[in-house]
């Protein structure tokens, strides 16, 4: 148990490139290979695929992966474990035992369950949720595999939980291993969204090149550090900077929570090993909290738009045209929630039709579907002969669809079941951590002394920094990171919350926390509310602020000379 564990993903989303399985278990050595198929998301589109159908409910891309690789994986001897179980990990269980079966395979198949609440929302207080899904740890996933299983598939784990079973069962860890298992979690947090690790989304993309990135792989060492890096020959690039970058992705503060550990993201430290080799350690871990986040997803209502193009001059005139004219043909039936966008997306004397052409987006919402649907964009498309020159849109009426609502709450860790079934059927319940500590945010360290005075230059934010954003639930998460010491000093004093603001104008009236992270030199800043009730209400352009750091890095502010 001395060597490293090198645990490989082959999926940081429900639709990942198909063929990664395969490519994974042929590219090199690997031990387990691993799966995230599941965001916020997924789950309301599979607790939809469930009212239409109680035996789905789970990632039916990974029964198909299998389908071809299975085999593969038993031949070369690599463990599975995937969150493919969605709503129904034991419907899964079962068909891959089927499929097992077909194959002529002998295969020990686990899975992990009791994350799924629904049938109790209501004793709860979750009135109205569609999926109720509380986010389990690692444990059961390392009791499927201290029971023998080749391959487990769980529901609603935590997404670094499929990378820390594997690792807690293989090298014996304890349950107050902190340290350990908080390096594990890191580990799993980098490789969980697949090629974000190894220069997919990078924000440098440019100064090598990425081709079609290899997915990454974990060597999880016994004190919890980890190599990330990846098979031989694959394209991307696995350094410091797309290390940094995904270890900022959606983390919040400094202490990142999992229900079997909280790890300490300020005490990560990366370096270069070597061509495609980042070492991560030094990770401290504490006891996790008493609570486990539940993600609830309900139906909201239902959502129509319509694209009106507006070509040439008086591109604001038109808009103003046109808006108070179906403002005007829906006040018999006014939609609950109206929202107005102008992409001035045109150019003056441009040399195409397509960019002397800016765009109008009209969106609605409404309980009814008849409100949001036909009424609304036949009311659109009625203005054709009647509103501005050059009128048309970017495609026909349609009816209206449903959209989600996603909230976040925390229950007792002791009311939430954890169960392992096992190959053989047995069920092991997987008691909660014995030791808990209360989540709160770290002291902000000390600043660092500001850079001296010099001569500045005015140019893009992002000539000088790094950074990648995303989701939690209403929220955006804006990681942002330097390369440089006397960088790290500048941006420090320089991009405060009152500066995001200026330069990010949506977020003026919004909350803003700011997150200091020396070791990495990094910031990472949490919008509450820039996404309103989540990715599947629809409530901006980018509903997932995934371009939110690529904006800031756009915007020009005046930068030291020395730092360019």
């Amino acid at each position: 148990m001395t060597g490293p564990l090198r645990i490989g993903n082959a999926s940081g989303f429900y639709g990942d490139r198909f063929s990664a399985v395969r490519e994974m278990l042929t590219g090199g050595p690997l031990d387990v290979l691993t799966g995230d198929y599941l965001a916020e998301l997924t789950m309301l589109i599979l607790g939809r695929d469930r009212m239409k159908d109680p035996g789905r409910g789970h990632a039916r891309t990974f029964l198909r992966q299998l389908a071809e690789n299975l085999a593969l994986a038993r031949e070369k001897g690599v463990k599975i474990v995937a969150n493919a179980g969605g709503l129904n990990p034991a419907g899964l269980a079962a068909e891959l035992r089927e499929l097992a079966g077909t194959l002529g395979l002998d295969v020990e198949i686990a899975h992990v369950e009791g994350d799924d609440l629904v049938t109790r929302a209501e004793e709860l207080g979750f009135t109205g949720a569609l999926t109720a899904n509380a986010y389990l740890g690692a444990w059961g996933i390392a009791e499927c595999l201290n029971a023998g299983a080749d391959v487990v598939v769980t529901g609603r784990v935590t997404d670094a939980s499929v990378v820390l079973g594997p690792a807690a069962a293989h090298f014996g860890w304890a349950r107050d291993d902190y340290d350990a298992l908080a390096g594990a979690v890191v580990a799993g947090h980098v490789i969980e969204c697949g090629t974000q690790a190894t220069g997919g989304n990078y924000a440098f993309f440019r100064e090598q090149p990425i081709g079609r990135p290899g997915f990454p792989i974990a060597e999880v060492h016994a004190d919890g550090s980890c190599v990330i890096t990846k098979h031989p020959g694959t394209g991307g690039v696995v350094d410091t900077g797309t290390v940094t970058a995904q270890l900022l992705y959606e983390i919040t503060g400094a202490r990142y929570a999992n229900p079997d550990v909280t790890s300490r993201f300020d005490t990560v430290t990366v370096a270069q090993e070597g061509p495609d080799r980042v070492r991560v350690s030094g990770v401290r871990g504490e006891a996790p909290p008493p609570t486990l986040k539940v993600g609830l997803n309900a139906l909201g209502g239902f959502r129509n738009e319509t694209t009106f193009v507006l070509t040439g001059l008086d591109i604001e005139e038109k808009a103003a045209l046109v808006r108070e004219q179906l403002e005007q043909a829906l006040e018999a039936h006014p939609p609950a929630e109206v929202r107005w966008t102008l992409a001035r997306t045109d150019h003056a004397d441009a040399d195409t039709e397509e960019r002397a052409s800016a765009l109008l987006h009209v969106a609605v919402k409404d309980r009814d579907p008849k409100v949001a649907g036909r009424a609304f964009s036949a009311a659109a498309i009625e203005l054709a002969l009647a509103s501005y020159p050059g009128f048309h849109v970017t495609a026909p009426p349609s009816d209206a669809s449903p959209y989600g609502v996603y909230t976040a709450s925390y229950l007792d860790a002791a009311e939430v079941p954890h169960v392992a079934v096992l190959p053989d059927g047995r069920r092991v319940e997987i008691p909660p951590a014995a030791e808990t500590r209360e989540l709160s945010e770290v002291d902000e360290p000390a600043p660092p002394a500001p850079p001296p005075d010099g001569p500045l230059r005015r140019v893009p934010l992002g000539r000088v920094i790094g950074a990648r954003s995303g989701d939690k639930g209403g929220d955006a998460n804006l990681g942002v990171w330097v390369r440089s010491e006397p960088a790290w000093r500048w941006l420090v004093h320089r991009l405060t919350v009152a500066e995001l603001r200026r330069l990010l104008p949506e977020t003026r009236e919004l909350a803003v926390t700011r997150h200091l992270l020396p070791n990495l030199w990094a910031v990472n800043f949490v919008v509450e509310g820039l996404l309103g009730e989540g990715v599947a209400s629809q409530a901006r352009f980018d509903p997932q602020a995934k371009a939110l750091g690529e904006w800031l890095r756009s915007r020009e502010i005046d930068v030291p000379e020395a730092l360019l």
